[in-house]
């Protein structure tokens, strides 16, 4: 029998590329993995680096591609993000996975069906045990502009059918059973996440962040400190720890200063552990926002336009700073530039501030003034911010109460409006109160030969009468309607507002009505009852001039027209 006479050396470069081969599947997973943990501690930039990098090395690597995209997404730039997307499809290995980045960016163009379509095209070339596929589309859903927490929880569950036990399932139902107001679910979760991998920290974070949700603020830092515990360089929670007090300094006025103070330190601790890109310095200045510190982002955002001189978001930062700041000039420039660049999305907020600074650029330096074109054009703005967003009536409220405090009152009247027909806002009841008190003293100061202005008076009662619907104890309404109603002449509902002021304040006993100011409006009262009966029954009108008298018996008015009656 002839003896076949094997070729070693080529067994051992087969079995040497073999090996090499495998070592680099390793090490590619390991990348990616790393790229994964980097975007689990949000060190965006880092991640970005890493999957870029195995994308130039293994181009066939769908799922470095889909993984950059959704860092791009993260970050809102989705011209980048569908680029990786797009390109990842035609990857070899996990090319189908780019739909899911698609199908998201459908969802944010609220177009559900095309997304659908693409999870569609992702699921039906899963096999049996496959469910990782199932928890990228579930997070797609909760990414979302719009989160869709059913429809997320509907596919995570089945995925929990096949792996129950895999801790970024069971971390991704926990956010999905989070966003949708299930509470208890959610700590389930999220304890089973950390229980199935107690190296995710993300888990553990999130129980605190129920916390957070519940207002249970002193047991939220408790469990981030349980977190830092573990590791102290875990970047975002101390994130969590700056938002936490934010919520503490909003709940707690008196010490909000130092509240805000503190959350501001996190947030630095938890840029020094992420990095200080761009796009982690508006996020920065997203945050400066809400603490209020406008001096500081005007500073960082003029820093973050020497860095990158065409991002338009930077020039809303700096148009808001600018406006809280009183730079007007700048501050107009800043927001029309974000507003007017293509593709920019102006929010509520944008068209708000720049409205108001318009305003403000033509009131005069000490107040009492502002010009009516500025006026006008402010307005136009505040339209188009309430059109977009009816409760941003909420931060005109204290704008209209100062041009009130100046005596503008028609002007301050056109911002309370709004507000006066926003029966949602927080600031209802006050913005009725000052839209018809505004009205009432813009035609009581107007020169006496002028005339009343009857649509704004007649605006000033229906204003009045919400105030009473919504608090009927507020009695002051019945006053001013009554008073309202003498401007308009119309005698007989004056009457009746304040024969209402008077049995409402005597309902609330004696001790009330013996206070100064409160005797004055009862005089106030039955005077002008009197008079009003003065020219058709002279017996009713002495009888409340006399009810006057037994309040005041000094009343001059009241004296002199019992002795012209009589």
């Amino acid at each position: 029998m002839m003896k076949i006479k094997l070729n070693t050396m080529n067994i051992s470069k087969f079995t040497l590329g073999v090996a090499l081969f495998a070592s680099a599947i390793s090490v590619q997973a390991q990348d990616i993995n790393q790229a994964k943990r980097a975007i689990d501690a949000e060190q965006y930039e880092s991640a970005k680096s890493l999957l870029k990098s195995i994308i130039k090395e293994k181009p066939s690597n769908g799922e470095a591609f889909f993984t950059l995209g959704n860092v791009y997404l993260t970050q809102k730039v989705q011209d980048s993000a569908k680029l990786y997307f797009q390109n990842g499809l035609s990857a070899s290995d996990k090319g189908l996975l780019n739909n899911i980045g698609l199908g998201q960016m459908d969802l944010d163009a609220n177009n559900s069906a095309a997304a659908q379509a693409k999870f569609a095209l992702v699921t039906k070339e899963m096999r049996k045990k496959d469910f990782q596929e199932y928890i990228y589309i579930g997070r797609a859903y909760i990414n979302a502009e719009k989160p869709d927490y059913k429809s997320a929880i509907d596919i995570l569950n089945k995925a929990v059918a096949i792996n129950s036990s895999d801790a970024q399932l069971q971390l991704t139902l926990g956010d999905a059973y989070y966003g949708n107001g299930k509470q208890n679910e959610a700590y389930v979760a999220y304890r089973n996440a950390f229980q199935a991998d107690n190296t995710l920290l993300r888990a553990k974070m999130q129980l605190g962040v129920l916390l957070k949700g519940a207002k249970s603020y002193d047991e939220a830092l408790k469990a981030y400190n349980e977190v830092i515990a573990i590791n102290p360089n875990y970047g975002p929670v101390y994130r969590e720890l700056a938002e936490t007090y934010y919520k503490i300094a909003r709940n707690k006025p008196s010490q909000a200063a130092a509240n805000y103070k503190t959350a501001m330190g996190y947030y630095d601790k938890y840029m020094s552990l992420t990095d200080y890109s761009i796009h982690s310095r508006m996020r920065r200045a997203d945050f400066m926002i809400l603490v209020e510190d406008y001096v500081a982002l005007e500073v960082e955002a003029n820093k973050m336009i020497e860095l990158d001189k065409v991002n338009p978001r930077i020039y809303r930062y700096l148009g808001y700073a600018a406006y809280k700041n009183g730079n007007v000039d700048l501050a107009i420039k800043s927001l029309e530039n974000f507003i007017n660049s293509p593709g920019n999305k102006a929010i509520a907020l944008d068209y708000l501030y720049l409205g108001l600074t318009k305003i403000k650029k033509g009131t005069s330096a000490d107040g009492s003034s502002i010009e009516a074109a500025a006026l006008q054009a402010g307005l136009v703005d505040i339209k188009k911010a309430i059109e977009m967003e009816p409760l941003a009536v909420q931060d005109l409220s204290e704008v209209g109460k100062n041009m009130f405090s100046k005596k503008l009152y028609s002007e301050a009247a056109a911002l309370f409006e709004f507000g006066a027909n926003t029966k949602e806002s927080t600031t209802f009841l006050d913005d009725n109160i000052y839209y018809g008190l505004a009205h009432y003293y813009a035609n009581v100061y107007k020169a006496k030969d002028a005339k009343v202005d009857t649509v704004a008076l007649e605006k000033s009662i229906v204003a009045f009468n919400k105030v009473l619907e919504a608090s009927p104890s507020y009695l002051e309404a019945y006053l001013y309607l009554a008073r309202t109603n003498r401007l308009l002449d119309k005698d007989d509902a004056m009457v009746k507002n304040y024969e209402d002021y008077v049995a409402k304040t005597m309902e609330a006993g004696a001790e009330e009505v013996a206070k100064d100011a409160v005797k004055a409006k009862i005089i106030e009262s039955y005077n002008n009852i009197a008079a009003s009966y003065a020219n058709t029954d002279k017996a009713k009108a002495i009888e409340y001039f006399n009810k006057t008298l037994a309040l005041d018996a000094a009343n001059t008015y009241a004296n002199e027209s019992i002795k012209i009656l009589k």
